[in-house]
């Protein structure tokens, strides 16, 4: 991975905000699991008063939290620039190719189809007689004995209720041309540093590397459609070049969290070896949060940058109250933030179960190298697809999901 480019504005952003949660993590501990303020000892007041304090410390940490998301965003700009001249002065290069899709024609209005019909043609000019010979039909020219009016469809389709993309994004996403992403781990790093004598012997230090890799897998869907759905209404392909890519990705989404590495599934963060994981046990949830956040940061030596955790479970934050009914996490008539600690809240029903979160650093520590992104093809070569009048639309994409420090990862368990 390229090396981090010093950024004292990021440096200063996060220690304000560590600032902030530290005074706000005082406060929760001191007010206990049953979040009763008069036990706050740390700030002053009325418990009105003391909740009005924990949220202005919390939009405190929302905003710097942003701060710190925008300049990483920053940051990672700036690195990628100087790889990409450091590629250009090598003599590395990628070309891109560009797709476009091609547009259906737009409908007729109802207008156009009223006016061009042979009834209306014919209609046109005929009065006198033949309007008094229509009084006397026997039958009267109606819905029900006539032409039905005509109706047009809107074309909006209304999707599924399925579930959305909510991780994919945020996990940094590179190429690769090989099969497998392979790197080196430090598996042994003994720092024997010491002061030493003059003349006297130097203490031995020990490092170890590991070989590591990561195996690029295949996600793919496909769907029949017959040559008249394709031929008569040319919204279809369009619909089925958004739908069959969704598809996929959806399920890599899922795959990052879930996906067990017994091929040819993806091995997601919630079963990788190195994992750590915080048990909520007697702690308010913020509270359980942050000492996951603590372990990322202290053992995983890793900046947390964002918590992935099951809408139910968000719920239950969102509505979190002091003992004397005051909504911690703002009013109801308050949008609230979707933040923790400063954090952004990634919402996800990807989870086999609520009642597990997931905190990391996802920005550095994990990363999506696709071996070839999502590749939509249409043949009629399928089995007896040929002879049927059948086309089968197919959508795939290969990638590898490396986990470089699973140690900047961390479950909390018991929400």
């Amino acid at each position: 991975m390229p090396e981090v480019l010093e950024f004292p504005a990021l440096k200063e952003a996060q220690g304000k905000l560590d600032n902030v949660n530290a005074k706000l993590a005082e406060i929760f501990d001191e007010a206990g699991q049953a979040y009763d303020l008069s036990k706050v000892k740390c700030i002053r007041g009325t418990s009105h008063e003391k909740a009005a304090e924990i949220r202005k410390l919390n939009d405190e940490a929302t905003d710097l939290g942003r701060q710190v998301d925008n300049l990483v965003q920053v940051q990672k700009a700036a690195e990628r620039t100087r790889s990409a001249q450091e590629g250009r002065e090598t003599g590395d290069g990628a070309d891109r190719d560009e797709h476009e899709r091609e547009r259906g024609k737009p409908q007729k209005s109802f207008g156009q189809l009223f006016t061009e019909s042979a009834a209306y043609k014919q209609k046109q000019g005929r009065t006198g007689p033949e309007s008094t010979l229509d009084i006397h039909l026997k039958t009267l020219l109606s819905e029900s004995a006539g032409w039905a009016p005509p109706t047009v469809r809107t074309g909006r389709v209304v999707d599924y209720a399925t579930r959305p993309i909510q991780v994919v994004d945020l996990i940094p996403q590179t190429t690769t041309s090989n099969t497998a992403v392979t790197y080196m781990e430090e598996t042994t790093f003994t720092n024997a540093a010491a002061e030493t004598d003059e003349g006297g012997t130097y203490p031995e230090a020990a490092l170890a590397l590991t070989e590591k890799s990561s195996l690029v897998r295949k996600i793919a869907v496909f769907l029949p459609v017959t040559d008249e759905q394709l031929e008569d209404v040319g919204q279809v392909q369009g619909y089925v070049d958004n739908r069959l890519p969704f598809m996929v990705r959806q399920r890599l989404d899922g795959q990052i969290l879930n996906g067990n590495g017994t091929a040819p599934n993806l091995r997601g963060l919630l079963n990788v070896v190195g994992i750590q994981t915080q048990a909520k046990g007697s702690d308010p949830v913020p509270d359980a949060v942050y000492k996951a956040l603590v372990k990322v940061r202290v053992t995983g030596r890793a900046i947390p940058n964002a918590v992935v955790m099951h809408p139910t479970d968000w719920q239950n934050i969102r509505l979190l109250r002091t003992a004397d009914g005051i909504y911690i996490w703002g009013n109801p008539s308050d949008a609230g933030p979707e933040r923790i600690w400063g954090l952004q809240v990634a919402q996800t029903d990807a989870f086999t179960s609520a009642g597990t979160s997931l905190v990391g650093d996802f920005a550095n520590y994990i990363e999506l190298a696709v071996r070839r992104g999502i590749d939509v093809q249409v043949s009629n070569s399928h089995s007896t697809y040929f002879v049927e009048g059948k086309q089968a639309l197919r959508a795939d994409m290969r990638a590898a999901l490396v986990p470089y420090r699973p140690a900047a990862f961390c479950t909390v368990t018991g929400l």
